[in-house]
């Protein structure tokens, strides 16, 4: 299941929580925010699965972009040789071959450039995601921390001492 599901489901138990009357704290479905949690620990390891799936997505474009790369300049150095091949014009071979390979080169950098620059962009998505997941879980934490405190704090000033009967 997508994180993101689960970050609107945990939303969505908190908004169905029943209000406790002059606070603002909420009673939540126990069971239910466990299984959330649960759900979130099991989903997070999927976003990494999902940035690693783009890492070799990445690797998988530079190596095809080098293979292109090893193909023009196969393809630039047999021009070459035939060129080579007659006096006449092997000074204009050379230069073209030359020229042909610092392209292939170029766009083959352009390409890995590129490559690189999508994973940057997916990976840094993928790290604002998990810190606002991170920090909605963090919030929720703190907000049943407090709520549990209210209820210690409440009940023990509930309790009538002893000494006073």
């Amino acid at each position: 299941m997508d994180i993101l599901q689960l970050i609107d489901r945990l939303e969505e138990l908190f908004n169905d929580a029943k209000a406790v009357p002059f606070t603002h704290n909420v009673v939540v479905d126990e069971d239910r925010m466990l299984e959330l949690i649960d759900q979130m620990r099991i989903a997070i390891p999927e976003e990494v699965k999902k940035a690693q799936q783009l890492v070799a997505q990445r690797d998988r474009v530079m190596a095809q972009a080098q293979e292109e790369a090893n193909r023009t300049l196969q393809i630039a150095r047999d021009k070459a040789d035939q060129l080579a091949q007659k006096d006449i014009i092997a000074q204009e071979a050379q230069r073209r071959a030359d020229q042909i390979l610092a392209q292939a080169r170029a766009e083959a950098e352009g390409v890995r450039a590129d490559a690189d620059n999508y994973v940057l962009d997916t990976l840094m998505q993928l790290q604002d995601q998990i810190a606002k997941m991170s920090n909605q879980v963090n919030n929720g934490i703190r907000m049943m921390q407090e709520d549990q405190m209210r209820k210690v704090t409440s009940a023990s000033m509930d309790v009538p001492d002893k000494a006073e009967k």
